[in-house]
């Protein structure tokens, strides 16, 4: 999965991000979509990508029929398996949406760390 904190060495202190991309009241986009969608583009199935993450196939089903139906464009093409096994795989959308959402996660870790290094002066040390 894709590193999403910024840790203070030696400290045990992390801060963390969770970007959600709202739809209505449909969340279109989060870490664990993105991470999805990463594992889809890496595996080349909806059931490897599901397996990778610790979840179920139709966990994993629903959650991309919600982006699909979220974005103007499809983020996941899949064939069917059959006899054979089935394939998914990104669409230049999904490639986009993900590469615009890691993006957004990577700066906002850089726009928050000027206040996160003054915020570590308050935190204790984590043993």
């Amino acid at each position: 999965m894709h590193r999403r904190t910024e840790t203070a060495a030696g400290t045990g202190n992390v801060v963390r991000t969770r970007i959600r991309v709202l739809h209505g009241e449909e969340i279109a986009l989060g870490p664990g979509k993105a991470d999805l969608l990463e594992e889809i583009d890496r595996d080349g199935t909806i059931a490897g990508a599901a397996r990778r993450l610790g979840m179920s196939y139709n966990r994993a089903w629903l959650l991309l029929q919600t982006m699909n139906d979220c974005f103007r464009e499809p983020l996941v093409e899949t064939a069917r398996g059959g006899s054979r096994r089935g394939h998914a795989s990104l669409t230049p959308t999904g490639r986009a949406v993900l590469a615009l959402y890691r993006r957004m996660e990577r700066e906002s870790l850089e726009a928050l760390a000027p206040a996160w290094r003054d915020l570590l002066q308050f935190l204790a040390r984590t043993t």
